[in-house]
């Protein structure tokens, strides 16, 4: 059987009971105790990456949670989160190689390069860097992208008044920062 081309979770039907290869009773915390560091240890054979083999270890060991019913009852509960973890590793390589082909890709084409900000305008954008993130947020789609306020609201799924009060805030807060009087304090 080609484990690797299975899914994340084995499937459990038609299971023999084990033997004995945990004592009666033993909970998911023993399991977990006496497993863990070697399906780790596997997982980060397979991937190469530490971080990789501990987020994999834990979904494997969360799958095997999960089902520890049908799992404590099979005959190699522990070959079983082995395969669970071989097929993370496998999918998490041909999602390496996903990203990679697209990278190359990308960076293959003709980019459109992002010129620097005019230095008169350095001040404008760093006092729109230092507005709460939602507030700068609205005010770089609204200027830069050229985007409506109905376009706004619904690429940040909120009210159109929601970024009328945050594009609002951010005005007001900008002339102050810039010394420069908005409409109302005008006259206009």
């Amino acid at each position: 059987m080609d484990v690797l081309n299975e899914g994340p979770a084995p499937a459990l039907g038609g299971a023999k009971p084990r033997e004995r290869s945990l004592r009666p009773g033993a909970s998911f915390e023993d399991f977990y105790g006496q497993e863990a560091p070697g399906v780790l240890a596997v997982a980060y054979a397979l991937s190469g990456s530490k971080w990789a083999a501990e987020e994999i270890t834990q979904d494997a060991f969360l799958a095997a949670h999960r089902r520890w019913d049908e799992v404590s009852a099979l005959e190699q509960p522990r070959a079983w989160v082995r395969r669970v973890a071989i097929n993370m590793c496998a999918s998490l390589t041909r999602r390496r190689l996903a990203e990679a082909r697209a990278v190359t890709r990308l960076t293959s084409r003709d980019r459109p390069s992002v010129s620097e900000l005019p230095q008169e305008d350095t001040e404008v954008w760093a006092a729109i860097r230092s507005l709460p993130r939602r507030q700068a947020l609205v005010t770089v789609l609204f200027y830069i992208e050229d985007q409506s306020i109905s376009q706004i609201a619904k690429q940040l799924g909120c009210a159109e008044g929601t970024v009328k009060a945050h594009l609002h805030r951010a005005r007001g807060s900008l002339g102050k920062k810039l010394g420069v009087a908005g409409p109302e304090e005008d006259g206009k």
